[in-house]
């Protein structure tokens, strides 16, 4: 082989390597990049997560403070004019714990005990007492 032509394949060989080499340290630059822009797009995620649940809990403790709040006056003092039942205790009528007369219903924030005494028996021993039918 002659030398020029040996010169030429030495040439073609250098700049395929160099070729080679460009594309390699590319590559590595590229996983760089990729692995910093995901690095950096977790830590940007975690810092906005993180400062968006504060916020709205900053946000929602004052909301949830009056909405208890509220409630509370609305269930104490407000009369929602719907009827509702109350279930005789052992503090709170308990003459009638069992009483097959016991009516048990509130209309307008006054309790109907029953028919016969509307407003309860005072001690735990009704005259008026019946088992409930099961």
């Amino acid at each position: 082989m002659e030398k020029w032509q040996k010169e030429f394949w030495d040439m073609i060989e250098t700049v395929a390597d160099e070729v080679e080499s460009f594309f390699l340290e590319m590559t590595e630059m590229v996983d760089s990049f990729f692995e910093l822009t995901e690095e950096i797009t977790e830590q940007v995620q975690n810092t906005i997560t993180t400062e968006l649940e504060q916020y709205l809990q900053e946000l929602a403790d004052p909301i949830m403070g009056v909405y208890w709040e509220l409630e509370d006056v609305i269930i104490d003092d407000v009369d929602l004019g719907f009827p509702y039942s109350v279930e005789p205790c052992s503090e709170k009528n308990p003459a009638c714990i069992g009483c097959r007369h016991y009516h048990g219903q509130v209309y307008s924030g006054n309790l109907l005990v029953c028919g016969m005494h509307p407003y309860g028996w005072e001690d735990e021993n009704c005259p008026d007492w019946e088992q409930e039918e099961l």
